[in-house]
């Protein structure tokens, strides 16, 4: 998207979801409350603390207020919330810093005459000190993540997890996707790679019921290190399948890693053609991910995210899909698998109910 850099003009180009998917990356663990959003209080807690859902994001006002901790009576934006994370990291950012940061964190293009004022194009890349996110010039995009050494996973017994083989998953799956136990948190060890299998990051699912309050997938912390990575700026599993997407030209696109891992055990490593956002939003530097490979076909396998058709979070939903639409089908046919026959329960994946389900929904698939 094309934006002035002004600090109103910002503000008000980035979407509610973008937001929401800011929200779940830095591990606010959000959730809609009518037209709101209300996250975890990582305003003034670090996200792998203990803190209450207070923080609450006004979508008519397009701003924050946080009700335990912080001493704003009347809200703040977005790029004082950025601040007031990275002052947890012992990291001082200046409101430019956090205008820097927006551009590139939700890759706006700068329009007008930024460039021809007396700015220094170097002050970009001090954005590689706050999440590893480079951007290497002002007329192209490379983005530049955090590598981690491999070598960590080793440290992580392999266990076959019953609830995740019920549902379709298979053990040589689980295997090849590098899928490890962590033994003293109990979950689930998920790693990320980018599009050259590089490690980026590592997620983890815990398998303790008492801690799904606090979100089921967290950032891993390993020897007191957190293994955390803009979730944005990576598609899981394309390393994976990126050789048959760019064969087939078509991609599908699921919300989180069991998407991929359930499409793969189900149809065949040799046809995988799934990646997954980890999110409901799919930002332009994932799509280019895509569109580089030569993708003619975007689907869309998101979440159910509506109870009834009709109700508001049916019109939430299908509005985000037109956006989708909307930005992305100049470019590429964009498809949606669409659950219009109640086929599959509330949030679930399309994947979730079955082979024989998912292929029902795929063979209907439309676009807008």
């Amino acid at each position: 998207m094309q934006v002035e850099f002004n600090k109103d003009k910002i503000k008000q180009a980035i979407s509610d979801e973008q937001i929401f998917q800011f929200l779940k990356e830095y591990g606010g663990e959000p959730v809609w409350r009518g037209d709101n959003i209300v996250s975890r209080t990582i305003c003034h807690n670090h996200p792998e603390d203990e803190c209450s859902h207070k923080l609450y994001y006004y979508t008519n006002t397009k701003l924050f207020k946080c009700y335990t901790g912080c001493v704003e009576t009347n809200g703040y934006d977005i790029f004082d919330l950025i601040r007031k994370i990275h002052k947890l990291k012992n990291v001082e950012m200046t409101l430019y810093d956090a205008q820097l940061f927006v551009v590139n964190y939700f890759c706006f293009d700068i329009v007008g005459d930024f460039y021809k004022k007396d700015i220094n194009l170097d002050d970009f890349f001090i954005l590689s000190k706050y999440e590893g996110v480079l951007q290497q010039s002002d007329k192209q995009k490379d983005i530049s993540l955090k590598v981690f050494d491999e070598k960590i996973l080793k440290n992580f017994p392999f266990k076959r997890v019953a609830g995740w083989e019920r549902e379709g998953i298979t053990e040589e799956i689980m295997r090849a996707r590098a899928i490890k136990f962590d033994p003293l948190n109990y979950g689930i060890i998920i790693p990320h790679f980018n599009i050259d299998n590089q490690l980026i990051g590592i997620r983890e699912r815990t398998l303790i019921k008492e801690n799904e309050e606090n979100g089921k997938y967290r950032p891993a912390i390993i020897n007191g290190k957190m293994y955390n990575h803009p979730l944005g700026f990576n598609l899981y599993n394309l390393n994976n399948s990126k050789d048959n997407i760019k064969l087939i030209k078509k991609v599908i696109i699921f919300e989180g890693e069991k998407g991929c891992l359930s499409y793969a055990s189900m149809f065949g490593i040799d046809n995988d053609i799934s990646v997954a956002c980890c999110g409901s939003s799919l930002i332009t530097h994932q799509f280019n991910l895509l569109y580089d490979l030569g993708i003619e076909e975007l689907i869309i396998a998101f979440d159910k995210q509506f109870q009834e058709p009709g109700d508001d979070e049916w019109k939430r939903w299908v509005k985000k899909l037109e956006n989708l639409d909307k930005k992305y089908s100049p470019f590429v046919k964009v498809s949606f698998m669409f659950d219009k026959e109640k086929l599959l329960g509330y949030k679930d994946s399309p994947i979730d109910k079955g082979a024989d389900v998912f292929m029902n929904l795929f063979e209907k698939r439309f676009s807008i």
